[in-house]
């Protein structure tokens, strides 16, 4: 795996960060999936899927089999980006469900259960999964991605207005005016952009 940046976790939601898990900080595009030992690494900076689970099925996997399962991250990626980008900006309808059936299809194989533990000082309920194969790492993405579905308001869904950004992002701003990924990145190149423009204009 070449050296690269952190991926992005600006998305303020899980299922929309899945999306931004390829992008184009610089010049080059970037895509922290492609390849098994990235889908692990980016899992892991998630936060989607335990160490522990992590680590097991890194070393039960046969050659291979990381690496299918990242091509089937990225083919899921790139169909909910497909239906993200069809709905965005405006509420999501109920005719909506028709579309999500490959959700749907992933989500019915997952093995999640709960059992009683003591947290702290007190017992509480905890809901885990069985990690049983390395295609179970695509479990817990598609359970971020059917929150997205159910939780978000898709008229909040915007996509960053930076040149050449691909990045995605639920507004969360007060007044719903959020235009960039991050001020830090394409905030404050459009500033820069701006003031070029303006020093040119006055000459």
């Amino acid at each position: 795996m070449p050296d690269r940046p952190p991926a992005n976790f600006i998305a303020d939601s899980p299922g929309l960060d899945f999306l931004n898990s390829i992008a184009t900080p610089l010049d080059q595009p970037i895509d922290w999936l492609d390849s098994g030992a990235s889908l692990v690494a980016w899992l892991a900076q998630a936060e989607l899927v335990p160490t522990p689970a992590l680590n097991a099925l890194t070393k039960e996997a046969m050659p291979g089999d990381l690496d299918k399962v990242a091509e089937q991250a990225r083919s899921l990626r790139e169909w909910f980006r497909g239906f993200v980008r069809r709905h965005m900006g405006r509420p999501l309808t109920p005719k909506a469900i028709r579309e999500l059936s490959p959700l749907n299809t992933l989500l019915e194989v997952d093995e999640m259960f709960s059992r009683i533990s003591v947290q702290q000082d007190h017992f509480g309920l905890q809901t885990t999964r069985r990690w049983r194969s390395p295609e179970s790492l695509l479990l817990p993405i598609g359970e971020a991605m059917a929150k997205c579905v159910c939780d978000e308001d898709f008229a909040d869904i915007r996509a960053c207005e930076g040149h050449r950004c691909t990045l995605i992002f639920a507004d969360r701003t007060r007044r719903r005016g959020r235009r960039w990924c991050s001020m830090a990145m394409c905030g404050n190149r459009a500033k820069q952009a701006a003031h070029r423009h303006r020093i040119k204009a006055e000459r």
